[in-house]
């Protein structure tokens, strides 16, 4: 069927309308950046033509070159058959207004940390200008530590990951973003290498998917690194060292601030005597939570 479409399929519209045909047949999962079928389609075709992808209508009707709507096809054939989420197919991914590099060594950027992170925290954070250092833990592509350097200019950050693929990633992005005197990338097992370092912030989007999750996860996902999804039996294992060593490694008045998906009650359960505080994101607010050093008992 894709070979039989480069010889049929003429301008973006067909194109548009042959890629979303085909994704809801493949019974496509998506999550990576885009919503739906629609907007992956339209992402993924405008990417590979070099063409602003906030732009489809005025490129709707326009006619394509053959060795352009080869390239186009090929890609859409990719994203079927391989399953292979759209990031790694175009090698990019979106937090908001900042770009990433991605690749196969490390999850695709989603974190709803992002969100909070581009309004400095408020009102948690009361005077961004006093955070003065930072650890992104289980940093991956770089994206939070990124936007914590670029959001807090007084501060400087620690990206911390376990995997040294990830971090040659993360030093691409942290060198796009000119970054390299602000950001320290260091290879760690969540706080091994900086238990000695105090700090006015500390972020995380752990692994956090429970084993039963993992297992019925969609092929998209499983081409994720599964160092950075899976985290034992209820998904709350790099969660748990998080919140046991975290309170040591926090400055007076300082503050955590860690993703965990769908492990709210889970993790209440597991831990009555904390004052978790839930942030609200554009999911809810059961995904988030924020600690106090003073919250933690002594």
């Amino acid at each position: 069927m894709f070979q039989h479409a480069t010889e049929q399929l003429s301008t973006v519209r067909d194109l548009l309308r042959f890629a979303v045909s085909r994704f809801c047949e493949a019974k496509l999962h998506f999550g990576h950046g885009s919503a739906d079928a629609y907007d992956e389609a339209a992402y993924l075709i405008l990417h590979t033509l070099h063409l602003p992808i906030d732009r489809l209508e005025p490129f709707l009707d326009a006619r394509l070159l053959p060795e352009e709507v080869v390239r186009v096809v090929e890609v859409l054939r990719r994203r079927v058959e391989e399953r292979k989420p759209a990031a790694y197919l175009t090698n990019e991914a979106w937090l908001g207004d900042y770009r990433f590099y991605v690749d196969e060594r490390v999850i695709v950027p989603r974190s709803f940390i992002a969100e909070l992170l581009r309004d400095q925290l408020v009102p948690w954070v009361e005077y961004p200008e006093l955070i003065h250092t930072a650890l992104d833990l289980c940093t991956g592509s770089g994206c939070l530590a990124i936007m914590m350097a670029d959001l807090f200019p007084d501060t400087l950050v620690d990206a911390v990951d376990l995997s040294t693929d990830a971090l040659e990633v993360a030093a691409r992005n942290v060198t796009d973003y000119d970054l390299e005197d602000r950001i320290e990338l260091i290879q760690s097992d969540l706080f091994e290498a900086v238990a000695d370092r105090r700090y006015d912030l500390i972020v995380s989007n752990p692994p956090y998917v429970d084993a039963e999750s993992v297992a019925a996860l969609p092929a998209e996902y499983l081409q994720e690194p599964e160092l950075a999804l899976g985290s034992g039996d209820d998904g709350l294992d790099a969660t748990r060292v998080i919140l046991e060593q975290a309170p040591t490694l926090l400055n007076e008045h300082g503050l955590l601030v860690v993703e965990i998906g769908h492990n709210r009650e889970v993790l209440e359960a597991a831990y009555p005597e904390l004052p978790f505080t839930w942030l609200e994101t554009s999911g809810g607010d059961g995904f988030v939570f924020l600690l106090r050093k003073e919250d933690f008992p002594t």
